[in-house]
């Protein structure tokens, strides 16, 4: 019989895969965006995937301690350093133009000419995403809690695969122009782009809130 707590695990991690594997393909995406347009739909499923990601958290913090490596102070430096880079990424990353991606916003207003961090990552968020997982899987060195990181790092790695491949399809030769001209767009007029410039504000200012409310959300200061 399976114990309780690794029941939620398993039931937290059904609900992960099912909300991006069914939600967000046809024929259910299209039902619910007529019903709530796109805003919508986008403003929903930000919801609930932070509400599932905070209920695997928890689901694996409740789990049975089953001990894979011992914990040294070492390990808690690698997400103290790795952090602050993902938390960049998303800032940069998250809702701008990015037609190679999922989850950007006014994909056609897209300028291959200035195109922010796509100039040197496709999928900015999956990236974030995976350096999150990679980095706090050596600290946490149990069962459910590789279990659970270890997911969402190769998830992440093969998403940016998955969404290569179908945009590639759904672009055709669009994708290779847009790829050329990306490349081809100095550094310098990435980097001294005001939006640029103040979405890495952003981003050092996030990682500031993940470690002042990680220990809330977790009972663990990254700091200590």
């Amino acid at each position: 019989m399976i114990d309780v707590a690794w029941g939620n695990f398993i039931a937290a991690f059904a609900a992960f895969f099912a909300s991006h594997m069914i939600l967000i393909r046809p024929p259910v995406k299209p039902v619910i965006v007529r019903v709530l347009t796109h805003r919508g739909f986008s403003a929903a499923y930000s919801l609930l995937s932070i509400l599932i990601l905070w209920w695997l958290i928890d689901a694996a913090g409740s789990a049975p301690y089953v001990e894979l490596w011992s914990w040294a102070p070492w390990q808690n430096w690698i997400p103290r350093i790795s952090m602050l880079p993902a938390c960049l990424i998303l800032t940069l990353g998250v809702a701008t133009p990015n037609p190679f991606s999922f989850g950007g916003m006014h994909n056609s207003s897209f300028d291959p000419k200035h195109p922010g961090i796509v100039r040197y990552v496709r999928h900015p968020i999956l990236l974030s995403a995976a350096l999150w997982s990679v980095a706090h899987i050596p600290p946490n060195g149990n069962l459910a809690h590789v279990v659970l990181f270890g997911t969402f790092a190769l998830f992440s790695l093969l998403g940016m695969k998955l969404v290569d491949r179908r945009r590639r399809h759904e672009m055709n030769e669009e994708w290779l122009r847009l790829q050329r001209l990306v490349k081809a767009a100095p550094h310098g007029i990435v980097m001294r782009s005001n939006a640029f410039q103040i979405r890495v504000l952003w981003g050092f200012l996030l990682y500031g809130v993940l470690v002042g409310l990680h220990p809330v959300l977790t009972d663990i200061d990254p700091f200590a």
